[in-house]
């Protein structure tokens, strides 16, 4: 039998109940209820424009052999001679791993941070003693920042690459089948670390490399082409480099600065974490509360126009927790994160402006977008009690209209709050853009703009605040042979899929490159 697809609109109340959704699909399709026609959800999504959320589902009828799926397999190659360093083991590199280790090329993962399990030792530091490993942190380590970050594997960059074998991959690796089917997939902070600790035996029984606690200092260069890098004091050779280091590696884009190694000053976006009560966000985009069981914790993505830029939502956590971000010392930075099941009692996402590049000064300089993230982070510590990661606060209704808070209630934010006229330790333009993009968002949506919300400062590391170009045919850089910008502190990619996507291309540019492709 062919395979025909059909959308069905299932209840919440039959999602768990396969017989229900067999029985939608076939009435659907005119068809009987045979036990020779095989069915097989492919995809299930949320429609909650309505007052009763509905699940909406993609559904594959046919035969058995044309209904099942057809399972991606890693199929590595003896090992050639040939060797390619990765500079960074989160979703780019290791995706780039895997990727070149089927060419029958020999990576080598060099890893600032440490393994994924040590890093949590660093993260408990940051919240019992204020301290900052700058090589150890919710940004830096195995898996890279989203490992600690909910592990979202949604996007819309489907045109880069292959989503479905990424997914794949991750199955193989131990995700659940679950994130194949999901319009937006997410895999939770306490899964992701597992699977991360699988690719890395993957890799390494393989023939791979992977060093930790081995920072890239300085790139060798012969003439105008790549040889290797200087990393952990050593000096380590290779055919080419693929640079994975992900948005916050401040390091590495002054070393490149330094040689003379072209790079860019990027836009980006900057802005605060707003939280409120899960349930009231279930009630705004579910139309009612408490939610169903069988619903998830209500997510959003929004977005207006206000000073002549975006005001957007970014990395939203349902029933999440909002985190210290930060890699250095003498910074503040937010980010948020959730566990697998979205329990929590808070919703949170980064609420960001746009940061043109028109709003900087000294635009001439690559770094320019940098300095000013910088500068904002250190304001915003600087702010506080000079010790620890308390982050400042105001209840949203105060943030718009330019009050101190007297209070700010319970919040996730485990390092705590203290009430403070966020509106004016943000940046201007971006502090304005945000106080008329909220107005416009609570006329919206009733209750987001309400004094159950407040916003925590700063959420910064939206992406990349720097460029660094490459060709669009080979994917190496515009002036050095054998270098491979890759992933998001590259400025190619905006998430765990993104990424992962970019480092397969750039695995296979380089496998190229060398004379590899299989």
């Amino acid at each position: 039998m062919k395979q025909i697809k059909i959308e069905i609109k299932i209840k919440p109340e039959q999602i768990n109940a396969p017989s229900a959704i067999r029985s939608e699909a076939l009435k659907a399709a005119g068809l009987p209820d045979d036990e020779n026609i095989s069915t097989r959800v492919l995809r299930r999504s949320i429609d909650a424009r309505s007052r009763k959320p509905h699940f909406v589902l993609q559904v594959a009828i046919g035969d058995q052999e044309t209904v099942e799926p057809i399972e991606s397999i890693f199929n590595p190659l003896a090992l050639n001679g040939k060797q390619v360093i990765i500079a960074g083991a989160g979703p780019a590199g290791y995706f780039a791993a895997l990727t070149l280790l089927e060419q029958g090329i020999k990576p080598i993962i060099l890893e600032r941070g440490c393994t994924v399990k040590d890093r949590r030792k660093d993260l408990k530091k940051i919240y019992t003693e204020g301290l900052i490993n700058p090589d150890s942190n919710y940004c830096f380590g195995e898996g890279g920042a989203g490992t600690y970050s909910d592990g979202k594997l949604y996007t819309r960059a489907t045109k880069r690459g292959n989503v479905g074998r990424i997914l794949d991959l991750l199955i193989a690796n131990g995700a659940p089948g679950d994130i194949r089917i999901d319009a937006h997939p997410h895999l939770g902070s306490n899964i992701l670390p597992r699977i991360v600790s699988k690719m890395r035996e993957d890799i390494l029984s393989c023939g791979g490399e992977i060093h930790f606690n081995t920072r890239v200092d300085s790139f060798l260069l012969a003439g105008n082409r790549m040889t290797g890098v200087v990393a952990g004091g050593s000096t380590i050779k290779a055919d080419a480099v693929i640079l994975a280091t992900g948005h916050s590696a401040r390091d590495i884009f002054h070393s490149l600065n330094d040689q003379n190694i072209k790079i860019e000053a990027k836009p980006f976006a900057l802005g605060v974490r707003i939280e409120h009560p899960q349930p009231l966000i279930d009630k705004i985009f579910y139309h009612q509360s408490p939610r169903h069981e069988n619903l998830p914790a209500a997510s959003y993505r929004i977005s207006t126009q206000a000073m002549g830029r975006g005001v957007f939502s970014f990395c939203m956590c349902p029933g999440g927790y909002i985190v210290p971000a930060s890699t250095a010392p003498g910074e503040l930075v937010l980010n948020g994160m959730s566990l697998a099941a979205r329990n929590a009692p808070f919703a949170n996402a980064g609420l960001v402006a746009e940061v043109k590049l028109e709003d900087l000064e000294n635009q001439s300089n690559p770094l320019c977008a940098l300095e000013y993230q910088a500068a904002v982070e250190k304001q915003m510590f600087a702010a506080g009690d000079g010790t620890t990661q308390m982050a400042p606060a105001q209840l949203v209704s105060d943030f718009i209209n330019g009050k101190i808070s007297k209070s700010i209630p319970k919040t996730s934010y485990i390092p705590g709050t203290y009430s403070a006229p966020v509106h004016e330790l943000l940046p201007f333009i971006q502090s304005e853009a945000l106080r008329q993009g909220l107005k416009e968002l609570g006329k919206k949506f009733k209750g987001f703009d309400s004094n159950e919300a407040k916003v925590l400062a700063v959420e910064s590391r939206t992406s990349s605040p720097v460029r660094i170009p490459r060709d669009r045919e080979t994917l190496e850089h515009v002036q050095i042979e054998g270098f491979f910008p890759c992933g998001e502190g590259a400025g190619y990619a905006g998430g765990i899929i993104s990424a992962a996507m970019d480092g397969e291309k750039c695995a296979l540019a380089a496998a190229k490159k060398l004379g590899c492709n299989n």
